[in-house]
């Protein structure tokens, strides 16, 4: 399970920082992400770290956002820095496991970037 929380309103320029507990599963084995959905957009990666903590950033969002992890509390954080309004999205936290065949997904939480 995941549960992501942090999301919300903020004006441009502002920042958020998301997290997401996990619990279910052995979450130092798994490679941790974000993912992020527009009204009317496919979904994209924004982010993800694995345990060792090599982490890999969507395009948009590199020099902003940083991803992070805790495997002792099993959650990972993402600090999202000036945000615009193209930033605004519903946020997914993901966790994935390729040997293993596992692909966990969160709820999601809305950001929303306005003024």
């Amino acid at each position: 399970q995941l549960q992501a929380s942090g999301g919300g309103l903020v004006q441009p320029g502002e920042f958020l920082r998301l997290s997401c507990e996990a619990s279910g599963f052995t979450f130092s084995m798994f490679v941790m992400g974000w993912y992020r959905q527009a009204p009317g957009k496919q979904r994209e990666l924004v982010a993800e770290v694995v345990s060792g903590g090599k982490t890999k950033y969507g395009d948009s969002v590199k020099g902003r956002f940083t991803i992070s992890r805790d495997n002792a509390k099993k959650t990972v954080y993402l600090l999202m820095n000036s945000l615009n309004s193209e930033d605004t999205a519903v946020y997914y936290c993901n966790a994935k496991q390729q040997i293993l065949n596992r692909d966990y997904w969160g709820q999601g939480t809305q950001v929303t970037v306005s003024s």
